[in-house]
């Protein structure tokens, strides 16, 4: 091959006979039909550029616009990436979410349903659980046999008036009012246009004597806590119709559960409100180092006189709040259902 003459040549024994063209460059003699003989200037621009240098040496000695030193960062340029604002990242992590909780309301068969975005992010490990993903299969066949309540829109929207870290007082219920147009997704309160039930009848009646200025709104929706940070979760969050506890020990539990787990773990000072054996039992594990307890009887009819009438609740549940540098709730604020 022509390479291997040429690199043999410099290894074998010069020959008396090779032609000026194959003779070493200091030995040429000049011909008419060779190249000519280079003068002096272009042998000293040689020495200072050697010819056989590798890539990256010829890059460190001279770069050209061709060549990026390996050593060297090549510099942005003002056409490369522009950087992401916070109001474009703010939209595409919006976005995000609202695709995953879309999803998750189709692989729950519905169930999972105006679920509020702080609430989701917070709590979509549970979601993702087999035993959701059941229950939500069990409510849906439910309800195409039974009436069931609330409706499916109203079963999360605990969820939808404030963020999961603005919690300030949590009151545990047991299972959602069984009758029509009462349940609405929050403890305690009914829809508009019906009657306080009697539980909340006597919550009315321990206000009026407990919170100055407190008087009877006329209706049972309690909104105007919720807004304020007051989280009205019952245990179970579904019932059919003139049956209570009939979706007991279906799962809703281990949900509830873990939304008190996670209010116990990841804030402080929330006011958690027990009324009753069984929100107490509910409650066993939060961290009484973290948090306030306020202990007592429910105010059901059957148990009111008991001991919750006079509890006071509610003005201690505000002075905890001060203590703890929170606003106190305005226990007034139950603005009239136009």
């Amino acid at each position: 091959m022509i390479g291997q003459s040429k690199i043999s040549s410099f290894f074998t024994k010069v020959n008396s006979k090779r032609t000026s063209d194959e003779a070493p460059d200091d030995q040429k003699a000049p011909s008419a039909t060779k190249k000519p003989k280079f003068d002096e200037s272009e042998a000293k621009d040689d020495e200072t550029k050697p010819a056989s240098k590798s890539t990256n040496e010829v890059a460190h000695l001279s770069p050209t616009k061709d060549v990026i030193p390996t050593h060297a960062t090549p510099t942005s340029s003002p056409e490369s990436k522009t950087p992401i604002s916070p109001e474009q990242r703010s939209r595409m992590f919006q976005s995000k979410l609202a695709a995953s909780i879309k999803l998750a309301e189709k692989k729950t068969h519905g169930l999972l349903v105006n679920c509020g975005q702080s609430w989701f992010t917070a709590l979509e490990p549970e979601f993702s659980k087999e035993y959701f993903i059941k229950l939500g299969e069990f409510v849906a066949s439910e309800r195409k046999r039974y009436t069931i309540y609330p409706p499916a829109e109203q079963v999360f929207s605990w969820t939808n008036n404030f963020d999961i870290n603005k919690t300030k007082v949590v009151i545990l219920g047991q299972d959602p009012y069984h009758g029509p147009k009462q349940a609405h997704g929050l403890a305690f309160s009914v829809q508009k246009g019906i009657s306080p039930p009697p539980s909340l009848v006597n919550i009315y009646k321990e206000l009026a004597t407990d919170i100055e200025g407190f008087q009877h709104p006329g209706h049972g929706t309690l909104t105007g806590w919720a807004d304020q940070g007051v989280l009205m979760l019952n245990a179970c969050l579904t019932v059919r119709a003139s049956q209570a506890n009939s979706h007991k020990d279906r799962g809703w539990e281990k949900v509830t559960d873990a939304v008190i787990r996670w209010l116990n773990k990841n804030l402080s000072d929330v006011v958690f409100i027990l009324w009753g054996s069984y929100a107490q039992k509910k409650g066993t594990f939060l961290d009484k180092r973290k948090h306030h307890i306020l202990k007592g009887v429910h105010p059901s009819p059957l148990s009111a006189h008991r001991g919750f009438m006079g509890c006071k609740h509610f003005s201690k549940c505000n002075q905890l709040l001060e203590q703890s540098g929170k606003t106190p709730i305005d226990w007034t604020h139950l603005p009239p259902m136009d």
